[in-house]
């Protein structure tokens, strides 16, 4: 009786629990269809459903591009999780398994720095990209790719990989070698087959950076409108002259901006459970 009684409390504590996590999601998605523009409105479902605030987004592009600013957050956070999940996992793995002189030094230097916000250095960043002729132009994306991927080796990410490719034993490795394999051969066809679910959630996070920042995007674009990705520009929709017009269309693109990240979640969850099965049986 005891333990059915606490089962009940628990069950009830997760469900509020989840309503609470549930709720601001849910309201974001209705504000989306509200047809009602403004802020200020004294009741919580819309009265009229619309999807006029979606494609507002696509076609009042006078003002706010929101395709170009989309366009310019997937083209940065695809190269910036392609070059960051690379450097991550050979980074780790070679921390993990080769032995060479200012390991431990290194590995004590990464995880100090890990340890500060990265915006920290903004500031510094930014004078180094301009004295490099990245802040104008084209050239933008490329500054912003490079502050993506060029601290991916350190952190909390790097220990993480490292922690997992630990748990692959050793054994394996040095016969591979044993049978003539080079150490890339042993990274490339045995290690990463068996790390699946760590590359998976390097992945996830390697993209979800780019794709949901906002401070180095606005400190090196600044007010260049055309380099401006995602999170800028759902900021400047609820500024003071855009947010009666814009708040709804706001709604909106936060829920487009979800989608990529749910799709790759998706894609990529059938790889991490494969992975762990995998791992299991082994």
């Amino acid at each position: 009786m005891k333990r059915k009684v606490k089962n009940i409390i628990i069950h009830v504590i997760l469900a509020i629990l989840a309503v609470i996590w549930l709720f601001p999601i849910f309201w974001v998605v209705m504000t989306s269809f509200r047809k009602e523009s403004g802020v200020n409105i004294n009741y919580f479902f819309p009265k009229e459903l619309t999807f006029d605030n979606y494609t507002r987004l696509f076609t009042d592009t006078q003002v706010i591009n929101f395709p170009r600013m989309f366009v310019n957050t997937l083209i940065i956070s695809i190269f910036s999780c392609i070059i960051a999940t690379t450097f991550v996992l050979c980074t780790s793995y070679c921390m993990s398994r080769l032995r060479f002189k200012m390991r431990k030094p290194f590995m004590n230097l990464a995880m100090i720095l890990g340890l500060f916000p990265a915006f920290m250095s903004m500031v510094a960043v930014y004078f180094i990209l301009k004295l490099a002729g990245l802040t104008e132009g084209g050239l933008i994306r490329v500054a912003l790719v490079l502050v993506y991927s060029a601290g991916a080796g350190a952190g909390a990410g790097f220990y993480i990989a490292k922690g997992f490719f630990d748990t692959v034993p050793k054994s394996l490795t040095e016969a591979a070698i044993l049978d003539g394999c080079t150490q890339f051969q042993v990274f490339y066809k045995i290690i990463c087959p068996l790390s699946k679910p760590i590359i998976v959630y390097t992945i996830l996070t390697s993209f979800l950076g780019p794709w949901l920042d906002f401070i180095f995007v606005k400190v090196i674009v600044g007010a260049k409108d055309e380099y401006w990705t995602v999170s800028v520009g759902l900021y400047n929709m609820l500024e003071r002259e855009f947010i009666q017009k814009w708040y709804t269309s706001w709604a909106a693109g936060a829920v487009l901006v979800s989608i990529p990240i749910a799709i790759l979640f998706l894609i990529m969850q059938r790889f991490y459970v494969d992975g762990m099965s995998g791992a299991v049986k082994g």
